[in-house]
């Protein structure tokens, strides 16, 4: 016989040790928490707070793709919205999608006092 037969040889004291092993798994969370996880969170909060800033006025567009116009915000987790003339429903509020228009919120009767009175007090100032 001229081929000698081929023995396995013991393992050398080259292995990994036990944070070495795991290097590769903490490097892959990492990457998909900054690619996947977190720009998820960072969607959800601004939904959370288109729906939490939603009022009578504002054109929708519902998760089913109905675009219609608040007309009533009834509670926390429910509003009405007029998809056509005299055709409202109400729909739960987390099934809105997006706000296409918003309406500019309503003054306090204080406020608009006092912007008339300023106004009144520009209009009689003698110009110079």
């Amino acid at each position: 016989m001229l081929i000698s037969p081929a023995y396995a040889q013991a393992a050398g004291g080259g292995g990994m040790g036990g944070i070495e092993a795991f290097l590769p798994l903490i490097l892959i969370f990492v990457v998909f928490y900054f690619l996947l996880i977190r720009p998820q969170q960072k969607k959800l909060k601004q939904h959370r707070e288109m729906l939490s800033n939603l009022r009578r006025g504002d054109r929708v567009v519902t998760g089913g793709g109905i675009i219609g116009q608040i007309t009533k915000v009834v509670n926390d987790s429910e509003v009405v919205v007029e998809i056509a003339d005299n055709v409202r429903v109400k729909v739960a509020r987390a099934t809105i999608a997006d706000v296409l228009s918003k309406t500019e919120p309503v003054a306090s009767q204080k406020v608009k006092e006092e912007d008339e009175a300023e106004a009144e007090e520009n209009a009689e100032a003698p110009k110079k």
